[in-house]
């Protein structure tokens, strides 16, 4: 029986389609992300310090990873800050995130801190979608600074 050569291609296209769908390319995000929370403090002025470890590897060519932290206080509201720059080589490594103290309701005491790792896809400049890859959430006494 012939096989015509418009039914090899189709078959010939289904096994690549299947090998593409099913293989993640060189760049996509690894899941071996980590983050954790360990400490919070409030200076005398209000401004807030978060910080923790983390651990990635570098994002999607088409990506960025950050670090988003939250911060929530019964009867203040919650606080969220992002940290600074990342550095996603797979070693462990501190974050750190600030926010001023003006505006800011954060007193010493009881917290719920969480942390995400994220990882922000963008088109062209803008931020096509966010992911969070990996979180820890930790009750924390916030402390002066």
């Amino acid at each position: 029986m012939r096989s015509s050569a418009r039914r090899m291609s189709l078959a010939a296209f289904s096994a690549l389609a299947a090998t593409t769908l099913f293989t993640a390319p060189a760049g996509a995000t690894v899941f071996e992300q980590g983050i954790s929370v360990q400490d919070a403090y409030v200076a005398h002025d209000g401004a807030v310090t978060l910080s923790g470890k983390y651990h990635c590897e570098q994002a999607s060519p088409m990506g960025a990873m950050q670090i988003k932290a939250t911060l929530a206080q019964e009867g203040n509201g919650r606080l969220s800050i992002g940290a600074e720059q990342l550095v996603c080589d797979g070693q462990e490594r501190r974050w750190v995130a600030n926010a001023p103290g003006a505006f800011v309701n954060v007193h010493r005491g009881h917290a719920v801190v969480t942390a995400e790792l994220q990882e922000v896809r963008l088109s062209g400049l803008m931020p096509r979608s966010v992911t969070t890859v990996a979180q820890d959430t930790k009750d924390v006494e916030v402390r002066a600074h």
